[in-house]
């Protein structure tokens, strides 16, 4: 069963996706971050494929990765980074990227190299559903790579529902109309819009990403899905530190509500 699939049997609430940037802030920081992520019980890890050219991705993570490209990451680096961190847990790998990495590596050698190192998922947010489903479900439904599709306020239902047939492992939804970037809070517009989809009752499980920083917010996003997800004010916490292990076992507690920050 792919670890996605296992996870979701087993939890279907309170889930916490840390996402980070491959190769940052050194190259060989990857597997030390994922070790120490599983370590303080992340439910899954979303490792970002550094791009030079992110359409998404805010300031933060556009600085991880234009630096993680300068330390020398490459998704052959990566590959190989996973392999070795793959034996010491089972916690659900899934790579963020941009479908251009994907056609420069080889569609199909891009799904069996994630397959034989362990990567459970992937989320290609310029990969349009039209070309996905001609040209590429097939393949990754055929290796149990499970492919996760994102959702806005601006989407409409008709589209929400064909994201949901075509969904393997979760809906990545998007709290609001930005880029990536910690929020001051969520508003009363972005609790209407988690509302409509809950009322939705889709078939898959969904993670709230976009703005999601902290305890507080974490939590919110937990009540109207199965789980969060948080990207840039986790990368700001191992850009201020020496001690990553440390700093990322502090930071889950934070997230979770577990320390007073």
């Amino acid at each position: 069963m792919n670890r996605l699939d296992q996870l979701f049997a087993e939890k279907q609430s309170n889930l916490l996706n840390i996402y980070f940037t491959a190769g940052y802030p050194a190259l060989e920081d990857t597997t030390t971050i994922i070790a120490a992520l599983a370590k303080a019980g992340v439910d899954l890890i979303e490792i970002g494929m550094p791009y030079s050219d992110p359409m998404a991705d805010g300031p933060t993570i556009q600085e991880s990765g234009m630096q993680a490209l300068k330390n020398g990451m490459t998704l052959e680096t990566l590959f190989g980074q996973v392999a070795d961190v793959r034996a010491q847990t089972d916690v659900p790998l899934v790579l963020m990227g941009y479908f251009n990495q994907v056609m420069q590596y080889g569609e199909q050698a891009f799904v069996d190299r994630c397959v034989a190192v362990g990567i459970d998922g992937v989320i290609l947010p310029d990969l349009p559903i039209f070309e996905y489903e001609t040209f590429y479900r097939q393949m990754f439904e055929d290796a149990g790579l499970h492919v996760s599709f994102l959702i806005t306020p601006q989407t409409s239902e008709d589209r929400i529902r064909k994201i949901d047939d075509l969904t393997r492992g979760f809906i990545y939804m998007v709290s609001d109309s930005s880029i990536t970037g910690a929020k001051s809070g969520i508003s009363d517009r972005q609790l209407a819009y988690f509302n409509r989809i809950n009322a939705m009752q889709l078939e898959h499980p969904r993670l709230i990403g976009f703005g999601i920083s902290n305890h507080e917010t974490y939590a919110i996003a937990c009540r109207y899905a199965q789980g969060a997800i948080i990207g840039s004010a986790f990368i700001k916490a191992l850009a201020e530190t020496t001690d990553l292990e440390g700093t990322i076992a502090e930071f889950v507690q934070m997230v979770r509500g577990e320390v007073a920050v």
